[in-house]
């Protein structure tokens, strides 16, 4: 029996693992990865590359694509929590234009899966998180595009309070709206 749950979402080949750990005495163990396992619920990807962030509360990263080299995610946090989303940009996919979001925090110990062709972005939650995520292909620093984290046409409810400062790299305030990234891209 797979210790890995596979839950859909109204993304086609955006899918959301639940990973049950097994707790003791000593605190808990589990699995966070297990290749035969993922390619049984339909995870069939090599991924080459590990990486790791940590942010403050209230950082948002993103929404960040490759045009000419995309990278599907493998992502979780190991410490804290963030509200993670991406955006279809499959051209010809009946969902293009359409995000997914889900929360993603040391307690819940849910990883999130992002094919290729996707914008991604997060927004720390806890006052502090590390996330994690295994990728596809290697990052070129010449290959990064984007789109603005609060596109009206996108329209992302992100969970931002009032009392919410947002953090931003200056790339991350400079992205364009969607429709430029139609007329740059499609």
């Amino acid at each position: 029996m797979a210790r890995f749950k596979k839950v859909e979402t109204n993304i086609k080949d955006v899918i959301i693992i639940e990973n049950e750990p097994f707790f003791d005495n000593r605190g808990y163990f589990y699995e966070t990865y297990n290749k035969k396992e993922y390619e049984q619920i339909g995870i069939k990807k090599e991924f080459i590359q590990d990486n790791q962030s940590m942010s403050s509360k209230g950082v948002l990263r993103g929404l960040h694509f490759q045009i000419n080299f995309p990278q599907a995610k493998l992502l979780r946090c190991i410490y804290g929590e963030v509200f993670d989303v991406c955006v279809d940009l499959r051209k010809g996919s009946s969902t293009f234009g359409q995000y997914v979001s889900t929360i993603l925090s040391e307690k819940n110990h849910k990883e999130f899966y992002i094919p290729e062709g996707f914008a991604h972005g997060f927004l720390v939650l806890s006052d502090k998180a590390v996330f994690s995520y295994k990728v596809t292909d290697y990052y070129h620093s010449n290959d990064e595009g984007g789109i603005i984290w609060n596109d009206q046409d996108i329209n992302i409810d992100w969970p931002i309070q009032n009392d919410f400062i947002l953090s931003f790299s200056n790339k991350d305030t400079k992205w364009g709206s969607f429709k430029e990234y139609l007329k740059n891209y499609n």
